[in-house]
């Protein structure tokens, strides 16, 4: 989110060739304090979508559990 931004605390999940991330991972480290490669071109994009839909699971069930409890 934009307080992590402001700190330097994002996570950089990044795919593409290793030589390349090498180069460019000294300038994310600047923006962000996890930089993690996860392989091929892609695969980055891949890890942030699960990371998206593990967190939108959470939030759904902590909402359900909201409402049933409201209910209740």
């Amino acid at each position: 989110g934009v307080g992590a931004a402001r700190a330097g605390n994002l996570t950089f999940m990044v795919g593409g060739v290793e030589q390349e991330f090498d180069a460019a991972k000294e300038l994310l480290t600047c923006m962000g304090s996890n930089v993690v490669y996860c392989g091929q071109v892609g695969t980055g994009q891949a890890a942030k979508i699960c990371n998206n839909m593990l967190l939108a699971i959470s939030m759904i069930g902590t909402a359900e559990a909201m409402n049933l409890g409201i209910r209740f």
